[in-house]
């Protein structure tokens, strides 16, 4: 069977060949290794024929250009040898299509990441369409990797050290204007004239590099190997702040880039290959690449049940605060679909507008956006203090406070108001769904739609079907989660769902901790060293004590004596402790805190009745409330609160910041060996009390050797 081509050249009359890549039967264009041949046979094509002048390189797919290496083929990959002649092969291929003796011009449009930018940078010129679509980076470190086709050269000779330094340690995406900034590329047109550009381009003949335009620090620093030293120091001191140590990756792509410069390219390219060998057999770049795999997966299933998802053509916030505010704007400037506000008064409404224009107000700023575009978006939201202009809605999202009688209301008045199909979504954080879905004459209609604070910065959402919820409901609030950016898992009801039950654990454990005497300082930077973004006493500021201690009574009575927290933890409220919220807490706010770093409030102590001794190891300290939401994620699974391992690695990870590098809770489990697990959690069990009981489920899976993946 003859394999269909993924490259075809064609000839213009005036002698600019173009060079189209359109994987057949997908939708974005990816690098695969049997791509070589193909490739190389093409270019040695060129080279004979003497009527081509010039090369542009373009996509045949409509909104991409290349959006990388295919990552499944590190999966195949048994040995470093294997990772490192992958990327020898992209040298190879690069270093073909650089040599080529005719101007080679690349036309981008659509997202060019990773491999795709490195294919572009071996090109002579570069031009990129004005579109939104378009983006340019090298996000490879987001996958424990560094850019193994060449990037940890070519980017710091065309951008700069510092900046290539910044795209490749971040693995954060540029915009056109951005990239014409930075010198990336060489152009930004429209993109209905993005190949006649490219052509004319490639007509003007090879053009001596375009000099990029320095600064006089960037001259001083970056035109000698002293300067560069000390470019490469400051960057890892921040790496390692931000990373702790805990990914290899980053300290690597900093040394490819430091031969390269001081040795030459063909010494970089042999580190950059070696290196890129070594963190393709990484665990925490298996792991980094199993939740990219399982985000992929995940969203393909659109279907409950055999039960497609239902449009969302118009959605109701119920509630102007916070949370209704930030759902209400996620959906008008994510979702793009039209949003009514309903709050009691208009100073909510007010408010809930003023939170959307604010966040809309940062990429007009940056030039990311129009005046124009960010005002057709604020056109989406509108308000109402009554029903009125709420019938038609498809979803109503209620953000409304805590409280059952309040929720049975909005569901009475929601039924009353809009169709027979309208979804009922509350964003409740502890009350389980059943309970509101009780005061509902459609109860399939009902369901949870649980996001987290602050809305438009995180990913996660929770989709939280009561047993009397639709196939139809949990397909539709999936895919409208989706639409506004969101990762959604679906849960199953109960009290604190997945997220809140897992960390509630973890939080009571650190909570204990501190009882026994260890420093707010000591328990945060232990748990930061662990791989969270942020100290469990951090946390509690940020959430608000004031939060935690509402759901922690629901917890106890609903699932057992182990959620009990801390009496002595009554005394904060007691000293109006809610943390960042009012100013008071573990830390100190307002002017008396620091203007860098953070300063523990010393008078915590004295309200506890504690006094803080020496100090306990940092990883005894991290073990003890890590193993307490292990223990609670392999329950929830026992307990079918989540279907399956990959959902609770997903939701730990986007939900409370579980370290990606260790792939999430189950799959840490797996690492740590199942039997470990159970013999640690019966140690402590002995030591500190029954709360430590390993879960049915470990037990057996102990017993019979089980893995989790």
């Amino acid at each position: 069977m003859k394999m269909e081509k993924t490259f075809t050249l064609s000839r213009n009359d005036n002698g600019i060949a173009i060079l189209t890549m359109d994987v057949v039967g997908e939708t974005m264009n990816t690098l695969k290794a049997e791509f070589a041949t193909e490739i190389g046979a093409i270019i040695a094509e060129i080279n004979q024929d003497k009527s081509i002048k010039g090369l542009v390189l373009t996509s045949g797919k409509p909104d991409s250009f290349v959006a990388g290496a295919d990552i499944s083929m590190l999966d195949s990959c048994q040995t470093q040898a294997d990772a490192k002649a992958l990327s020898q092969q992209g040298h190879q291929v690069f270093a073909q299509l650089e040599g080529l003796a005719i101007p080679v011009v690349a036309a981008i449009h659509g997202p060019c990441l990773g491999g795709g930018l490195e294919l572009a940078l071996a090109c002579h010129r570069r031009v990129c369409s004005d579109d939104s679509k378009t983006q340019l980076g090298v996000p490879e470190v987001q996958l424990g990797l560094l850019p193994g086709g060449g990037g940890t050269q070519r980017l710091p000779r065309l951008i700069g050290v510092a900046k290539a330094l910044d795209m490749m340690l971040t693995g954060k995406q540029v915009r056109p204007k951005q990239a014409l900034k930075l010198g990336l590329v060489d152009d930004v047109v429209p993109a209905t004239i993005l190949l006649q550009t490219a052509v004319e381009m490639a007509l003007a003949g090879k053009k001596a590099r375009h000099v990029r335009k320095q600064t006089l620090v960037e001259k001083l620093l970056e035109g000698n190997r002293a300067g560069r030293n000390i470019i490469f120091d400051q960057a890892s001191k921040q790496v390692f702040k931000k990373t702790q140590g805990n990914y290899p990756a980053p300290a690597k792509i900093i040394d490819c880039v430091r031969q390269g410069l001081d040795k030459g390219m063909t010494k970089g390219l042999e580190v950059e290959a070696s290196h890129f060998a070594d963190l393709v057999m990484t665990p925490e770049s298996a792991a980094m690449r199993s939740l990219f795999f399982a985000i992929t997966e995940m969203k393909k299933e659109t279907e409950v049940d055999g039960v497609a998802p239902k449009k969302v053509n118009k959605a109701v916030v119920l509630g102007g605060g916070l949370m209704g505010g930030g759902i209400a704007s996620v959906t008008a400037t994510k979702a793009k679909v039209p949003v009514r506000v309903k709050d009691i008064n208009e100073q909510g409404l007010s408010n809930a507008l003023a939170y959307a224009y604010k966040l809309t107000e940062k990429p007009v700023k940056r030039r990311h956006m129009t005046v124009a575009a960010r005002d057709k978006l604020m056109a989406l939201m509108t308000t109402t203090t009554s029903y009125s202009g709420v019938k038609d809605a498809d979803i109503v999202v209620e953000a409304v406070f805590e409280d059952l009688a309040l929720k049975h209301q909005m569901v009475k008045d929601v039924e009353r108001e809009c169709s027979a199909e309208t979804i009922f979504a509350s964003n409740t954080s502890s009350l389980p769904i059943a309970q509101i879905a009780a005061a509902a004459s459609r109860p399939e209609n009902v369901i949870g739609l649980h996001y987290f604070s602050p809305v438009e910065k995180m990913p996660l959402v929770e989709v939280i079907a009561h047993k009397g919820t639709s196939p139809q409901t949990i397909a539709s609030t999936v895919a409208f989660a989706r639409k506004q950016g969101k990762t959604p898992i679906v849960v199953q009801d109960g009290a604190g769902f997945y997220v809140n039950r897992i960390l509630a654990l973890y939080m009571n454990e650190a909570a204990q901790l501190l009882l026994e005497g260890q420093s707010v300082a000591h328990l945060d930077k232990a748990l930061v060293k662990f791989g969270f973004p942020v100290g469990p006493m951090t946390l509690l500021d940020e959430v608000g004590i004031d939060v935690g201690a509402k759901i922690s009574p629901i917890l106890e009575s609903e699932l057992g004596q182990r959620f009990k927290a801390p009496s002595a933890f009554a005394r904060l409220l007691e000293d109006d402790r809610k943390g960042r919220k009012n100013g008071k807490g573990f830390y100190v706010y307002g002017d008396k805190a620091p203007k860098k770093g953070k300063q523990v409030d010393d008078s915590v102590y004295q309200v506890l009745g504690i006094k803080p001794s020496a100090d306990m190891e940092m990883s005894s300290l991290a073990d003890r409330c890590v193993i307490q939401m292990l223990n609670e994620a392999a329950r929830c699974l026992e307990d079918g609160i989540i279907s399956c391992a990959r959902d609770g690695d997903i939701g730990a990870i986007f939900g409370i910041g579980f370290p990606p590098f260790l792939g999430g809770p189950f799959r840490y489990m797996d690492t740590l060996g199942i039997a470990n697990l159970v013999a640690s959690l019966e140690r402590h069990q002995a030591n500190f009390g029954e709360r430590f009981t390993p879960c049915d489920l470990l037990k057996s899976m102990a017993a019979e050797g089980k893995t989790f993946f």
